[in-house]
């Protein structure tokens, strides 16, 4: 499971060093290969290799007669992006994924259980803070988690 907040800085090459206390996970699970893609909120998905295979084979066996799944196998699939963790524990992230999400220097890194979501930090904040403002001003929950308890 990966949780947390991390703040990060791209280097000028836009590499990512990924954080040394998901490392030794990542080179177990998945030996380091790592898929990246886009978010419909902006952001960059980054899954270990096997869990992205796992969604993207449940993705593509859908139907592709329905629009809404074929706007989502084009943005999701089609730019999926296999990396590598390098000896140091960086990643390159492409030019049109980087430039995607805004990504310049510094990002933020947002654990989500089977994947992060890279964040340019600015918008993270930003985005942040909507969503808290948001959930004071819906009030109630959605039916997904009325039972749960925090």
């Amino acid at each position: 499971m990966f949780r947390g907040v991390t703040n990060l800085n791209l280097d000028a090459k836009g590499r990512m060093a990924m954080p040394s206390r998901y490392r030794d996970r990542l080179v177990d699970s998945c030996e380091g290969r790592l898929v990246l893609t886009v978010d419909r909120d902006g952001c960059l998905l980054v899954y270990p290799q096997p869990e992205w295979e796992r969604i993207e084979q449940a993705l593509m066996s859908r139907p592709n007669m329905d629009r809404q799944v074929r706007r989502l196998q084009r943005l999701l699939v089609g730019h999926a992006t296999e990396c590598e963790l390098d000896g140091q524990g960086r990643i390159l992230l492409p030019t049109p994924l980087r430039e995607y999400a805004a990504l310049d220097k510094r990002a933020v890194l947002v654990g989500q259980g089977n994947k992060f979501e890279l964040w340019d930090e600015d918008t993270w904040v930003r985005r942040r803070e909507d969503w808290f403002r948001e959930e004071d001003e819906a009030g109630d929950l959605s039916a997904a988690l009325e039972s749960l308890s925090l």
